[in-house]
């Protein structure tokens, strides 16, 4: 039987590689279709692999179990052989009567959508409402954990999905000792995982796995040269917990100037402390273990800061859709959004597809009624009439540096300045510095502006030659002229 399992699985192989061809051909409109493919033929490259497998394995013949089968075919009675395999198929079958038969014709087709039943799919339950089928974050249930955490910043959640990738103060307010506690050990965990579940529900068909070891490779080389950010390990006497200036671990006190420390050192006090530390260390040789083991909590409370950063970077547009969608929504009644979410999940793509296509010559009563133009929301009806007063998309702004594009609203004005169209137009006049272009949408003006920079850096280089430059006590650099007017005013 081992030829027949060989048939089989290039059978098939073959009708897996057709399923995913008519996948691929198809262009769904909806983002619901259009995931439910993706994950589809996901599921048929990974039954590939496996089925590949075990053909090799056939191939391989380790056991000889083909070879045998081959040669009592080939050499002995065809008919004996043959007779020999009925009679355990008709074993088999006696045995289990109501075993189905795999057809392969039919497995991996796509089936039609059956007129009073609901169309379901693997997809309905990956996602939460708020997610829509992955056009936007949930991070509320990490946003209340990021809340009970000891001496954060409380932000809002519009707030807090612009600052949640960052971990270095000010933008959390999170000092390093508080980050070794179990609790934000926790969160952190929780939020790189969710940004890792959600990027492989949303785009199954591409290498993850490559890619979060790149993620992985990136910070063991910056933490093996200690370039991570927050859990740089300074070297000398300023090593302490989450301190700015000098700690001395004799003591246990911080210094805020060097040379207080650096007379510290000579006192009884520390001396005293410091013979005390050495014979505590000499007894139980504990101490080198203990920064061992804490340097491993730093390592892996790094590695999920460090990856969560880099999936926050691969999901910048998800982002920015999600602030856009929680500031829409905040201006929504109750009523209006529990019924965006029920239609969400009611609507079936496919079903309403068809029907449109059968029926659009003869029924016009499905065409949507939009006598004002108003701009179309995600499920294909007209936005409400305040809501596009509210945001002004009446408007036009007009850029000539665009090609002479017409944006419609003051949101898409603003936004388009960071957009690639604005960037190239501003990149043809020979402008390489787009940040300091920003309202300006004329050809002229922006000719203008960059020779006015252009002359501007020409007159400070040239200024800038023969000036003195004095350092004061703390560092700061300054002009000749400037020091000695603030050395006259006592400032210094």
């Amino acid at each position: 039987m081992i030829l027949e399992e060989q048939r089989f699985l290039h059978e098939d192989l073959e009708r897996l590689e057709q399923g995913i061809s008519d996948r691929v051909a198809e262009s769904p409109r909806h983002v619901r279709e259009r995931l439910n493919r993706d994950h589809q033929i996901a599921g048929f490259l990974d039954r590939i692999q496996g089925q590949s497998k075990r053909l090799l394995d056939i191939y391989k013949d380790a056991d000889e179990t083909r070879t045998k089968e081959i040669q009592s075919i080939s050499t002995g009675e065809p008919l004996e052989e043959f007779y020999k395999q009925l009679k355990e198929i008709k074993v088999f079958h006696a045995k289990y009567p109501n075993e189905p038969v795999e057809n392969l014709e039919r497995a991996y087709k796509k089936r039609a959508p059956v007129e009073g039943e609901p169309m379901t799919s693997a997809i309905d339950n990956m996602f939460t409402g708020e997610e829509a089928y992955g056009s936007f974050l949930d991070l509320t249930t990490i946003h209340e954990l990021y809340l009970n955490l000891p001496g954060i910043k409380r932000l809002s959640y519009l707030q807090y999905l612009d600052a949640f990738d960052s971990f270095v103060p000010p933008s959390l307010n999170i000092k390093r000792a508080d980050k070794m506690t179990d609790q934000y050990f926790s969160y952190v965990g929780q939020l790189a995982e969710y940004l890792e579940s959600f990027m492989r529900r949303t785009k199954p068909l591409e290498d993850l796995d490559k890619l979060f070891k790149t993620f992985d490779k990136d910070f063991q080389k910056a933490w093996d040269e200690n370039e991570v950010p927050g859990w740089k390990l300074e070297v000398g006497p300023t090593i302490g917990p989450a301190t700015s200036g000098i700690w001395c671990k004799d003591c246990q006190k911080e210094f805020k100037n060097d040379n207080v420390y650096k007379s510290h050192l000579t006192g009884k006090k520390h001396v005293k402390a410091a013979k005390e530390a050495e014979l505590s260390n000499e007894e139980n040789g504990t101490s080198g273990r203990a920064t061992g083991v804490l340097r491993l909590k730093e390592r892996a409370i790094a590695d999920r800061e460090y990856r969560t950063k880099r999936l926050a970077g691969a999901m910048t547009q998800e982002r920015s859709d999600t602030r856009v969608n929680i500031e829409r929504k905040q201006g929504m009644t109750e009523r209006e959004r529990q019924m965006e979410l029920d239609s969400l999940f009611a609507e079936n793509p496919a079903t309403t597809a068809q029907a449109g296509d059968s029926d659009s010559d003869s029924d016009n009563e499905e065409q949507v009624y939009n006598p004002l133009k108003l701009p179309l929301a995600w499920d294909g009806k007209p936005i409400p009439f305040w809501l596009y007063k509210l945001h002004g998309l009446g408007v036009e702004f007009p850029c000539e540096l665009c090609g002479n594009y017409v944006y419609m609203g003051r949101r898409a004005f603003d936004k388009h300045f960071n957009e690639a169209r604005h960037i190239y137009g501003l990149k043809c006049l020979g402008i390489t510095n787009t940040t300091l272009f920003r309202e300006i949408t004329g050809i002229d003006d922006a000719r203008k502006l960059w020779a006015k920079i252009q002359s501007d850096k020409k007159k400070a280089a040239a200024g800038d030659t023969g000036v003195v430059q004095m350092e004061d006590a703390e560092g700061n650099v300054m002009p000749e002229k400037v020091y000695y007017d603030l050395q006259k005013q006592g400032l210094l």
